[in-house]
């Protein structure tokens, strides 16, 4: 379990920032459970949701941008886990954009590559590897999406959800896995120990014009949209 321990360029959590907030935080004094469910509720909810200039982020850039999505989420999420000995590695994936079509502006819609590399972090807890994608999605958002389809039940495919049941979503902490996106995954990349590894061999297929509409105005309109869904002001 050594190697899922291990600090990286991007798991840098032999930094300053981390080492304050696991003081603060005292997580290290927890058990081993309650370890990982803290530190889950701290990226779920107070990194909301929302969309980083790149996915290859350390995971104290992730921490200084405030907010993420799958990938940023992992990493911190991983550093986070690591420097309190619990051991979690990379899930690897392709999905689908076109789970997250409402959320894009109409522009990027077209543009964008019709599948985006998506990753989770997994969690070695007792004696099994989970998964732990359902951090993803902060619960405050979750609450506005639902507020804003109060009819709807059963499989759910937009707005950055991909789940087979909205109104019984799985995203809680509970020593099982929990998942938010993954019925929109159509390739499996495979298992990676650390995310420097994955994205050194995987990288979002955006290029010239359409990287630049995506990092200077394409994440900031959907990171508007979700903080708009938050408040449930949405129209």
């Amino acid at each position: 379990m050594e190697k899922y321990l291990q600090q990286t360029s991007m798991l840098n959590y032999n930094t300053q920032e981390i080492i304050d907030l696991i003081k603060v935080q005292k997580w290290s004094d927890l058990e081993e459970y309650d370890k990982i469910g803290a530190i889950y509720d701290f990226v779920q909810n107070e990194i909301p949701l929302g969309y980083n200039k790149r996915d290859n982020l350390t995971a104290t850039q992730v921490l200084k941008d405030g907010y993420g999505q799958c990938n940023t989420k992992a990493t911190l999420l991983m550093a986070l886990l690591r420097v309190v000995g619990i051991p979690c590695r990379l899930h690897g994936t392709k999905v689908t954009k076109v789970f997250q079509r409402s959320l894009m502006p109409k522009i990027m819609a077209k543009l964008a590559p019709p599948y985006i590399v998506h990753t989770w972090a997994e969690v070695f807890f007792n004696g099994e590897w989970l998964s732990l994608e359902g951090v993803i999605t902060d619960k405050a958002y979750i609450s506005g999406l639902q507020k804003l389809f109060p009819e709807h039940a059963g499989k759910f495919f937009d707005y950055a959800v991909a789940v087979k049941n909205f109104r019984n979503l799985q995203i809680n902490w509970k020593g099982e896995n929990t998942t938010v996106q993954q019925q929109a995954v159509v390739e499996d990349l495979g298992i990676f120990d650390t995310p420097d590894e994955f994205f050194a061999e995987y990288k979002q297929e955006y290029r010239g014009i359409k990287k630049f509409l995506y990092e200077n105005i394409g994440r900031k309109i959907m990171t508007k949209k979700v903080a708009k869904i938050r408040r449930c002001k949405m129209k």
